[in-house]
């Protein structure tokens, strides 16, 4: 919808420019925007203006014009002056906000249509008649991505962040063929069309893009995963699934990683879509029942330490800057806890699973799953 403050702008620059006073009043006779008091003394005069047949007419040196958009009766301007140039100025003044209403409607639609094409709220003929009217390719390829801060507490776009989707909007601003809303309050989508040669390289720069103009534009910390590309309007919702769930897959098991891909999960989507209670089953049989969180913090760090060097147990305890014995040590001790030695390849790749498992059960228990 055409905002009031739009139409007084638009106004107040052409009166700028023609020094001639105009106000534009709904079909009702109210006042919307005007650059002269007491506009109300003429909403008898709208009123009667409305039912009339005339598409513009003269009365006492005041002129009125009927603003239609698709044959439908939007607004009644009234142009004040007696000079000949006052009849040109409303017929510029009407033309201005019959182009201004046709392109926030068809803005407003194509923001209606794309969140419904991404909740899967269209049937099919819906999704190519819809996208036929409003200019849309349907035969091009596209790339979904979902943007969510990252706070302590919470993963959401906070409803004070009014201008994060204004900064991300910006950030595609040349590119019409991208579109940019926000289904809910706790993210942003960002749909962008692909040409033949860009890839999955091509997004994932993207999204490394729009992770720094946040942290640098708004001072925000984010997270922006992003689905696999789709060759067809029909498939953009699935995509818009897919990047959703790389954004709660990656808040399980990655979350170190501010950009989260749909194709480069890894074991984390196979966990993701396992019973609570087969997990349950897992821990207890092969990892005595402990769970990620039994561990205290320097146990955790050895053992992350461990695996981010293939098992190499010299390199380890370099970086971890303590004795090679030492380690040695935690590990055996860690071997008598949870029954796995993970300098054994086998008990590694199962211990390895067992933390990601038991990380999975703690965020469905937290959520209530």
């Amino acid at each position: 919808m055409l905002s009031n403050q739009i139409i007084q702008n638009t106004i107040d620059e052409i009166k700028n420019i023609t020094h001639v006073d105009t106000c534009v009043m709904d079909i009702e006779g109210q006042t919307v925007s005007t650059t002269f008091e007491q506009s109300e003394s003429y909403e008898q005069s709208v009123l009667l203006f409305v039912d009339s047949q005339a598409d513009s007419q003269e009365v006492q040196g005041v002129h009125f014009f009927k603003v239609f958009v698709e044959n439908h009766l939007e607004y009644v301007v009234i142009v004040k002056g007696d000079s000949e140039n006052v009849y040109m100025v409303g017929k510029i003044i009407v033309y201005q906000l019959q182009e201004l209403v046709v392109a926030y409607k068809e803005r407003f639609d194509k923001d209606s249509f794309v969140k419904n094409l991404l909740l899967d709220n269209l049937l099919l003929v819906d999704i190519y008649n819809r996208a036929k009217k409003l200019h849309i390719a349907h035969n091009a390829r596209r790339g979904v991505f979902l943007i969510t801060a990252v706070r302590a507490g919470k993963e959401e776009i906070d409803k004070s962040d009014n201008n994060v989707l204004e900064i991300v909007k910006s950030l595609f601003a040349s590119k019409n063929r991208d579109y940019i809303t926000a289904v809910d309050e706790r993210s942003i989508v960002v749909i962008k069309e692909l040409n033949e040669s860009e890839g999955y390289e091509d997004l994932n720069k993207v999204a490394h893009v729009i992770l720094d103009m946040l942290n640098t534009e708004a001072m925000l910390n984010v997270r922006v995963s992003y689905g696999t590309i789709v060759n067809d309007l029909k498939e953009v919702s699935r995509s818009y699934k897919e990047a959703k769930l790389a954004l709660e897959v990656g808040n399980i098991f990655y979350s170190d990683k501010h950009v989260v891909a749909y194709n480069n999960l890894g074991i984390g989507r196979l966990i993701y879509q396992l019973p609570v209670q087969l997990c349950r089953m897992f821990i207890q049989e092969n990892f005595n029942g402990y769970l990620a969180d039994d561990f205290d913090e320097e146990t955790l760090m050895t053992i992350a330490k461990f695996f981010e060097n293939n098992l190499n147990i010299s390199e380890t305890s370099r970086q971890l800057y303590i004795h090679r014995n030492t380690l040695v040590y935690r590990l055996d001790k860690l071997q008598k806890v949870t029954g796995l030695d993970i300098r054994v390849f086998d008990d590694a790749i199962t211990f390895k699973i067992a933390i990601m498992v038991s990380k999975y059960m703690k965020y469905m228990e937290n959520n209530n799953y």
